[in-house]
């Protein structure tokens, strides 16, 4: 590992330097004139007084033991962007209990708040009321364009040490939030820093930061632009910060010549397919089949992107975030039925609570019901993401299924039955796994209040659950008599603190 200022070079030079002034002497006169009136390299910022470590212990989430919260530590950068404000990213930050502060990569730590975060953005401020940590720190300077490359600079607290390393630009991408689903740029860079990067780390160039990082590898990583962060971080200081909002509608290329003379354009391919439109009505709705020429006064080709006037061709996503956030009107000209017309779409916010299987969930502890055994749970992404990285091919596809494909009946959520342990009650329900509840007791279940609702209502004297059609179980009964026993039982028994948590 080197130091920031460290040149690896000396190294191999002898102890002794008593030849030095001869050899720097004979060096100079050898040093072509040209080259001698080129001007010196600018000094490099001491990103010291900016760049601060940030620790923070958090909650993490069992899939499949969803009462039990193991408390994890984990460390990455902040940045001084104002007089008592660390900008960081907000990963880690939404089931945080506690977070501290250091500056200069070593020495005492300080007892820092969160004073604000958003997870579509992924971002957060932080501070602390320690006088002592604010002393000469100095805020930096975020780009108000980001330029193409070609190279930047990945700077990093590593072990103590302020370490820099080239970083040369890829490309700008537009895709998810690395903890929402808003559409965001991203600039990738590659680099030979070594070690997993993502930790928001920064990109910058001339003594300007031009990024965080959110993702990385050791070679390759993302980093959200600093023209985006100073947007953000303008519209919550003035108050008027609504969140970011997405395009609730999906679409096509246009770029088979059939399709699109089919919808009514002539003339050369362009505009994107509407395939499934979102959920605004009226004259500001969408509908399928429509073709999508302009967005924003962006004209729109046959691949479905824009052409940015600082970034290049982006995909059209972008412009539901690029200079608008959540309910604001955006106008697009689009075809329908061989007339053109604009709409004003309302972009709609991007809100978890929103989706039939939310992506994250924030705010409280994991929902529960244990009921004789039966553990159920919402149907979330981040109960998915319980089968490790490689979630997308290892979690059933029953479950996953529903993200692409709401319920027939339009329900808004969605109840899995997660595991049994084992008791009397449930006998011959061990291999009864992750399956979706339609019914309890004949009543629609969507949410655990639902649940634990229709459970208060037994027929018959049993306890009918039925579940979504697949090739599992179908339905299973418990005895509603010995219920409340059974399931007193296994609390005890399992250590679980307690049998709901809503």
């Amino acid at each position: 590992m080197k130091n920031l200022l460290s040149l690896g070079g000396l190294s191999s030079l002898p102890r002794s330097l008593s030849l030095a002034p001869i050899v720097l002497a004979l060096a100079v006169a050898f040093v072509p004139a040209a080259a001698q009136a080129q001007p010196m390299l600018r000094t490099a910022p001491d990103w010291t007084r900016s760049l601060v470590t940030v620790e923070i212990t958090f909650n993490a989430h069992d899939a499949f033991q969803p009462w039990n919260n193991p408390t994890v530590s984990t460390r990455k950068h902040g940045l001084v962007v104002a007089p008592g404000d660390v900008l960081t990213t907000a990963q880690y930050l939404p089931t945080h209990t506690l977070v501290r502060l250091q500056k200069g990569g070593r020495g005492r730590w300080y007892d820092a708040r969160v004073k604000w975060w958003d997870a579509q953005t992924n971002l957060a401020l932080l501070t602390t009321e320690a006088p002592d940590f604010w002393s000469g720190l100095k805020p930096a300077e975020l780009m108000t364009t980001v330029p193409a490359g070609p190279e930047f600079n990945l700077v990093r607290w590593r072990e103590g040490n302020l370490e820099s390393r080239r970083a040369d630009f890829s490309r700008f991408i537009v895709s998810e939030g690395a903890l929402g689903f808003a559409p965001q740029m991203i600039m990738e860079v590659s680099t030979d820093i070594g070690g997993r990067l993502g930790w928001a780390e920064i990109v910058e160039r001339d003594g300007r930061v031009a990024g965080l990082t959110t993702y990385g590898t050791s070679r390759l990583c993302g980093a959200m632009p600093a023209s985006f962060i100073r947007r953000v971080l303008t519209a919550y200081r003035a108050g008027g910060f609504a969140g970011l909002g997405h395009f609730d509608f999906t679409w096509q290329p246009g770029s088979n010549p059939g399709l699109v003379t089919d919808l009514g354009l002539s003339g050369a391919p362009r505009g994107a397919v509407v395939n499934k439109p979102g959920k605004a009505k009226g004259e500001a709705g969408l509908q399928a089949g429509d073709i999508l020429l302009e967005i924003g006064g962006f004209a729109i080709d046959s691949e479905g992107d824009y052409l940015d006037p600082d970034y290049g061709h982006l995909q059209l996503e972008n412009l539901a975030t690029r200079a608008h956030f959540s309910g604001e009107k955006l106008p697009m000209k689009i075809l329908r039925a061989d007339k053109e017309m604009t709409l004003d779409y309302v972009i709609p916010e991007a809100n978890f609570e929103k989706e039939t299987v939310p992506r994250e969930v924030f705010y409280a502890p994991p929902a529960y019901v244990v009921a004789g055994g039966l553990i159920f749970q919402p149907l979330s992404q981040a109960f998915l993401r319980g089968w490790g990285d490689d979630w997308r091919k290892n979690a059933p596809f029953r479950l996953q299924y529903y993200q692409y494909a709401e319920p027939p009946d339009g329900r808004k959520s969605l109840v899995v039955l997660s595991g049994v342990l084992p008791d009397d009650i449930n006998l011959g329900y061990q291999d009864a796994l992750m399956l979706v509840v339609d019914k309890v007791n004949g009543q629609t279940v969507a949410t655990l209040t639902d649940l634990t609702g229709a459970l208060a209502a037994p027929k018959d004297g049993v306890h009918r659950f039925e579940f979504m059609k697949g090739r599992g179980l179908q339905r299973l009964i418990l005895d509603a008599a010995t219920l409340d026993a059974a399931t007193k039982r296994v609390v005890e028994h399992y250590g679980i603190p307690a049998a709901t948590r809503l």
